[in-house]
């Protein structure tokens, strides 16, 4: 079997209720981002959390700013996975102009579960990256959200014709 990888993206603060850009169905997603990890972490699959930060250097963002509790991976999500690496991205795809590669080479990683947050950005640009394409990649449709669910919907089914959306059944 090949070996794999879960990419947990952006699963930060700023994202869930009182944050600075709240999604749909954050709660229900997180549930199911810790049965993600939970199943990785019982079949000795890596978990990677990618952390997106604003660039301070182009001024202050609307939200994911350095500093910020907005911009902290959910605590949940680092409680169950203390021990995960966490790759700071300033782009959507998280490949571009980050350790990823790195890190899955290091890792001898041939497949990639994605899940996290905003489906129709960061989850599909990382998805389908140029980098992305020497992997086998799959996205955890359940284990994803973006701020209304018919555009949650959209992305997945526009996704689907490239790059399988699979259930956390299938996943693992």
């Amino acid at each position: 079997m090949k070996r794999t990888a879960l990419l947990v993206i952006d699963p930060q603060n700023d994202y869930f209720e009182g944050g600075l850009f709240p999604l749909w169905n954050t709660q229900d997603t997180l549930e199911t981002i810790l049965k993600a990890i939970t199943h990785a972490q019982a079949n000795d699959i890596p978990v990677v959390l990618i952390q997106h930060v604003a660039d301070s250097s182009l001024g202050v963002a609307p939200f994911f700013n350095p500093g910020t509790m907005g911009v902290e991976v959910h605590p949940q999500v680092l409680a169950l996975a203390p021990n995960a690496t966490v790759v700071v991205k300033h782009f959507a795809d998280a490949f571009e102009q980050t350790e990823l590669n790195a890190v899955l080479s290091a890792l001898k990683v041939e497949r990639l579960l994605l899940c996290g947050m905003m489906t129709q950005n960061c989850v599909t640009h990382t998805a389908l990256s140029k980098a992305a394409e020497e992997y086998d990649v799959k996205v955890i449709g359940e284990a994803c959200t973006t701020r209304e669910e018919m555009l949650h919907l959209i992305a997945l089914n526009a996704i689907s014709i490239r790059v399988p959306c699979v259930s956390i059944k299938e996943s693992f």
